[in-house]
Protein backbone atom coordinates (compact mmCIF):
# COMPACT_ATOMS: atom_id res chain seq x y z
CA UNK A 1 0.00 0.00 0.00
CA UNK A 2 1.33 3.56 -0.60
CA UNK A 3 1.50 6.15 1.61
CA UNK A 4 1.91 9.80 1.38
CA UNK A 5 5.49 10.84 1.58
CA UNK A 6 4.97 13.43 4.40
CA UNK A 7 3.16 10.76 6.80
CA UNK A 8 5.79 8.37 6.19
CA UNK A 9 8.29 11.02 7.16
CA UNK A 10 6.67 11.73 10.26
CA UNK A 11 6.67 8.14 11.38
CA UNK A 12 10.73 8.55 11.65
CA UNK A 13 9.82 10.60 14.45
CA UNK A 14 11.04 9.21 17.90
CA UNK A 15 8.25 9.29 21.01
CA UNK A 16 8.68 8.56 24.43
CA UNK A 17 8.25 4.95 25.46
CA UNK A 18 6.93 4.84 28.97
CA UNK A 19 6.08 2.27 31.14
CA UNK A 20 2.03 1.66 32.77
CA UNK A 21 2.73 3.85 35.47
CA UNK A 22 4.09 6.69 32.68
CA UNK A 23 7.99 6.35 33.83
CA UNK A 24 9.88 6.97 30.84
CA UNK A 25 11.66 3.69 29.72
CA UNK A 26 13.05 3.88 26.43
CA UNK A 27 12.16 5.51 22.57
CA UNK A 28 11.35 4.11 19.36
CA UNK A 29 9.94 5.79 16.17
CA UNK A 30 6.43 6.88 15.32
CA UNK A 31 6.39 3.66 13.05
CA UNK A 32 7.53 1.24 15.64
CA UNK A 33 4.98 2.27 18.38
CA UNK A 34 1.91 2.22 16.18
CA UNK A 35 2.94 -1.21 14.44
CA UNK A 36 -0.15 -3.74 16.26
CA UNK A 37 2.64 -6.46 16.70
CA UNK A 38 4.87 -3.90 18.62
CA UNK A 39 1.73 -3.16 20.74
CA UNK A 40 0.64 -6.70 21.27
CA UNK A 41 3.90 -7.33 22.98
CA UNK A 42 2.81 -3.72 25.51
CA UNK A 43 5.00 -1.06 23.66
CA UNK A 44 3.41 2.12 25.30
CA UNK A 45 4.11 5.62 24.44
CA UNK A 46 3.30 8.66 25.41
CA UNK A 47 1.04 11.51 23.32
CA UNK A 48 -1.22 14.24 23.98
CA UNK A 49 -4.72 15.20 23.25
CA UNK A 50 -5.52 19.15 23.40
CA UNK A 51 -9.48 20.36 23.15
CA UNK A 52 -9.42 23.95 22.31
CA UNK A 53 -13.08 25.69 23.46
CA UNK A 54 -14.01 29.38 21.74
CA UNK A 55 -17.09 30.73 23.48
CA UNK A 56 -18.41 27.83 24.93
CA UNK A 57 -17.86 25.68 21.39
CA UNK A 58 -15.62 22.74 20.99
CA UNK A 59 -13.08 22.69 17.61
CA UNK A 60 -12.52 19.97 16.09
CA UNK A 61 -10.61 18.62 13.25
CA UNK A 62 -11.36 15.90 10.58
CA UNK A 63 -7.88 14.20 9.96
CA UNK A 64 -6.75 14.01 6.53
CA UNK A 65 -7.17 11.10 4.36
CA UNK A 66 -3.42 10.77 3.95
CA UNK A 67 -2.77 9.93 7.51
CA UNK A 68 -2.13 6.57 7.82
CA UNK A 69 -3.61 6.32 11.46
CA UNK A 70 -7.36 6.83 11.23
CA UNK A 71 -7.66 8.67 7.72
CA UNK A 72 -10.58 10.62 7.92
CA UNK A 73 -11.98 10.16 11.25
CA UNK A 74 -13.36 13.27 13.24
CA UNK A 75 -11.35 14.01 16.39
CA UNK A 76 -10.69 16.65 19.26
CA UNK A 77 -8.59 19.44 18.25
CA UNK A 78 -5.06 18.23 18.39
CA UNK A 79 -4.27 14.97 18.88
CA UNK A 80 -0.31 13.47 18.98
CA UNK A 81 2.81 12.80 20.70
CA UNK A 82 5.77 14.87 22.61
CA UNK A 83 8.75 13.64 20.57
CA UNK A 84 12.99 12.82 22.34
CA UNK A 85 13.33 16.22 23.86
CA UNK A 86 10.27 17.06 24.99
CA UNK A 87 9.63 14.46 28.30
CA UNK A 88 7.92 16.54 31.38
CA UNK A 89 4.95 18.18 31.51
CA UNK A 90 6.14 21.37 30.44
CA UNK A 91 7.79 19.67 27.17
CA UNK A 92 4.38 17.99 26.52
CA UNK A 93 2.88 21.17 26.35
CA UNK A 94 6.07 22.47 24.31
CA UNK A 95 4.74 19.37 21.71
CA UNK A 96 0.87 20.82 21.87
CA UNK A 97 2.42 24.35 20.65
CA UNK A 98 4.36 22.93 17.97
CA UNK A 99 1.62 21.05 16.66
CA UNK A 100 -1.26 23.20 16.99
CA UNK A 101 1.13 25.12 14.75
CA UNK A 102 1.93 22.76 11.89
CA UNK A 103 -1.43 20.98 12.07
CA UNK A 104 -4.25 23.71 12.41
CA UNK A 105 -1.68 27.00 11.47
CA UNK A 106 -2.51 27.98 15.46
CA UNK A 107 0.27 30.71 16.32
CA UNK A 108 -1.37 32.50 19.58
CA UNK A 109 -1.67 29.00 22.10
CA UNK A 110 1.35 29.75 24.56
CA UNK A 111 2.18 27.24 26.76
CA UNK A 112 1.32 28.89 29.97
CA UNK A 113 -2.14 28.86 28.64
CA UNK A 114 -2.56 25.13 28.73
CA UNK A 115 -4.55 23.51 31.48
CA UNK A 116 -3.12 20.31 32.16
CA UNK A 117 -6.35 17.77 33.06
CA UNK A 118 -5.18 14.51 33.35
CA UNK A 119 -3.43 11.44 31.65
CA UNK A 120 -5.72 8.26 30.53
CA UNK A 121 -3.71 4.73 29.07
CA UNK A 122 -5.78 3.27 26.06
CA UNK A 123 -5.36 0.82 23.62
CA UNK A 124 -7.09 0.61 19.95
CA UNK A 125 -6.63 -0.52 16.55
CA UNK A 126 -6.37 0.59 13.24
CA UNK A 127 -6.75 -1.22 10.67
CA UNK A 128 -5.28 -4.60 11.78
CA UNK A 129 -1.68 -2.81 10.70
CA UNK A 130 -1.96 0.16 12.86
CA UNK A 131 -3.14 0.83 16.04
CA UNK A 132 -2.83 3.01 19.18
CA UNK A 133 -1.31 2.30 22.97
CA UNK A 134 -0.62 5.83 24.88
CA UNK A 135 -1.22 7.39 27.40
CA UNK A 136 -2.38 10.74 27.02
CA UNK A 137 -1.98 13.89 28.68
CA UNK A 138 -4.81 16.05 28.25
CA UNK A 139 -5.04 19.47 27.81
CA UNK A 140 -8.01 22.46 27.29
CA UNK A 141 -7.04 25.92 26.30
CA UNK A 142 -10.10 28.54 26.36
CA UNK A 143 -9.60 31.48 23.72
CA UNK A 144 -10.18 32.56 20.64
CA UNK A 145 -8.23 31.16 17.49
CA UNK A 146 -7.23 31.61 14.17
CA UNK A 147 -7.35 28.22 12.00
CA UNK A 148 -5.23 27.75 8.77
CA UNK A 149 -5.45 24.21 8.19
CA UNK A 150 -2.25 22.26 7.20
CA UNK A 151 -4.18 20.20 4.59
CA UNK A 152 -1.88 17.19 4.55
CA UNK A 153 -2.65 16.56 8.37
CA UNK A 154 -6.62 17.75 8.56
CA UNK A 155 -9.06 17.96 5.25
CA UNK A 156 -11.66 19.98 7.76
CA UNK A 157 -12.56 21.53 11.47
CA UNK A 158 -15.63 22.88 12.92
CA UNK A 159 -16.69 24.39 16.24
CA UNK A 160 -19.63 22.59 17.73
CA UNK A 161 -21.89 22.43 20.72
CA UNK A 162 -22.21 19.91 23.17
CA UNK A 163 -25.64 19.05 21.64
CA UNK A 164 -24.16 18.86 18.01
CA UNK A 165 -21.45 16.98 19.22
CA UNK A 166 -23.74 14.11 20.90
CA UNK A 167 -25.53 14.69 17.25
CA UNK A 168 -21.96 13.30 15.96
CA UNK A 169 -21.80 10.31 17.86
CA UNK A 170 -25.00 9.54 17.04
CA UNK A 171 -24.64 9.50 13.14
CA UNK A 172 -21.00 7.59 14.24
CA UNK A 173 -23.16 4.99 15.69
CA UNK A 174 -24.76 4.72 12.56
CA UNK A 175 -21.14 4.14 10.92
CA UNK A 176 -22.58 7.35 8.76
CA UNK A 177 -19.13 9.42 10.06
CA UNK A 178 -15.92 7.76 11.81
CA UNK A 179 -14.53 9.30 15.50
CA UNK A 180 -11.45 8.37 16.87
CA UNK A 181 -11.29 5.61 19.61
CA UNK A 182 -9.49 7.74 21.87
CA UNK A 183 -11.45 10.87 21.39
CA UNK A 184 -15.05 8.45 21.95
CA UNK A 185 -13.23 7.49 25.53
CA UNK A 186 -12.78 10.62 26.49
CA UNK A 187 -16.02 11.95 25.34
CA UNK A 188 -17.62 8.62 27.16
CA UNK A 189 -15.84 9.15 30.35
CA UNK A 190 -14.88 13.10 30.77
CA UNK A 191 -15.86 15.52 28.49
CA UNK A 192 -19.35 16.41 28.94
CA UNK A 193 -18.21 17.09 32.95
CA UNK A 194 -15.19 19.41 32.34
CA UNK A 195 -17.28 21.36 29.35
CA UNK A 196 -20.17 22.27 31.57
CA UNK A 197 -17.28 23.54 34.67
CA UNK A 198 -14.59 25.40 31.87
CA UNK A 199 -14.71 27.69 34.77
CA UNK A 200 -13.87 25.75 37.62
CA UNK A 201 -11.11 23.06 35.81
CA UNK A 202 -8.37 23.81 38.42
CA UNK A 203 -11.04 21.26 40.76
CA UNK A 204 -10.42 18.42 38.28
CA UNK A 205 -7.61 18.12 37.42
CA UNK A 206 -5.26 15.36 38.90
CA UNK A 207 -1.78 13.47 37.96
CA UNK A 208 -3.54 10.07 38.16
CA UNK A 209 -2.78 7.70 35.29
CA UNK A 210 -6.33 6.58 34.51
CA UNK A 211 -6.72 2.90 32.62
CA UNK A 212 -9.97 3.29 29.99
Amino acid sequence: MGYDPEQVRLMQEECILVSDKDEIIGSASKKECHLMTNIEKGMLHRAFSCFIFTDGKLLLQQRSWEKITFPGYFTNTCCSHPLVGEEGLDGCKRAVVRKLEHELGIKTVKEEELQFLTKIHYLAPSDGLWGEHEIDYIFIYQGNVNVIPNTNEICSYKYVTMDELKDMFALAAKGEIKMTPWFQLIVENYLYQWWEQLDALDKMQDDQVHKL
